[in-house]
């Protein structure tokens, strides 16, 4: 049975907001695509130059402190806007090295990146609490080398979707059922494609679509934050962007639209770590 929990919400608000920032710049383009032409750097060069000055000014706006997840090539290659994130009161969360897949790597590969992307972060003075897979996939090590470095929490999984939960590692048949290892001490603060910006807003061909309208993202991302308040207590509603992404001048306007009609409705902007950190078990649900 699946561990879960609650967030304590600060009085009088309805559910808890994590507005969390892929700052993936180049390093999605070359470690999950493997595309390395100028066309698709240039790309992530906008996250870094334009999309992430947008997204920092919203947040200023609104007050907002949230999390940044950004792996240790953004962190190298344009570290006076990582400190700057930084020195702003932003969390910084682990995002591997150059936004590597795990899933096939050895459990020394996915070690070795672990360290580098450490390495990188403790160059602008963060010493992450979190962690969230690239591409948000897991090798079957991954969950023990998250234990073995000390992560309190990771968000990268979707075994629920409003609640955190304790994962467990999974032994994988194709003959007889799965078995579900003990839970994790780990804490996960579930993700979802329904609230990532990239998938319906960067366009990749043969990949992803990036053409729909910012109006059916806008009425997707309201509609589960209403659901999370008309129906459940002490939930979580993690959403996703990338700067290069909702950076772009028509999603940056979506955004702000969505931050001020879930503002109306109760919602408490905060970071990953705050949300671990209000995470009381309760496997009632």
């Amino acid at each position: 049975m699946q561990i879960t929990g609650k967030v304590k919400l600060p009085k009088g608000k309805s559910v808890a907001v994590n507005i969390g920032v892929d700052f993936d710049a180049a390093s999605v383009w070359m470690g999950t695509f493997g595309k390395t032409s100028p066309s698709y750097l240039a790309r992530g060069e906008f996250g870094a130059e334009v999309g992430v000055r947008r997204v920092l000014n919203l947040f200023k706006k609104y007050d907002i402190t949230t999390t940044f997840c950004i792996p240790g090539h953004t962190v190298d290659t344009h570290t006076d806007v990582c400190k700057e994130i930084v020195e702003l009161g932003h969390e910084v969360v682990h995002h591997g090295y150059v936004h590597e897949d795990p899933t096939n790597l050895t459990f020394e590969e996915e070690e070795a990146i672990m360290r580098k992307g450490l390495e990188a972060l403790q160059r602008i003075g963060v010493k992450p609490r979190g962690y969230r897979s690239p591409a948000w996939d897991y090798s079957p090590n991954t969950l023990s080398i998250l234990e073995k470095y000390g992560f309190s929490y990771d968000s990268s999984l979707m075994g629920n979707d409003l609640y955190p939960y304790r994962p467990r590692p999974v032994e994988v048949n194709f003959d007889k059922a799965n078995i579900f290892g003990p839970p994790s001490e780990i804490i996960e603060i579930p993700v979802s494609w329904f609230l990532d910006d990239f998938p319906t807003q960067e366009y990749v061909i043969g990949g992803a679509e990036g053409m729909r309208s910012t109006e059916e993202v806008f009425g997707r991302w309201k509609s589960i934050f209403d659901y999370a308040v008309d129906y459940e207590e002490g939930a979580c509603f993690i959403l996703t962007v990338h700067p290069q992404t909702i950076g772009r001048a028509h999603n940056i306007q979506m955004l702000e639209k969505l931050i001020q009609y879930m503002d109306s409705k109760g919602a408490w902007f905060t970071s990953l770590g705050s949300i671990y950190d209000a995470y009381e078990e309760n496997n009632a649900k």
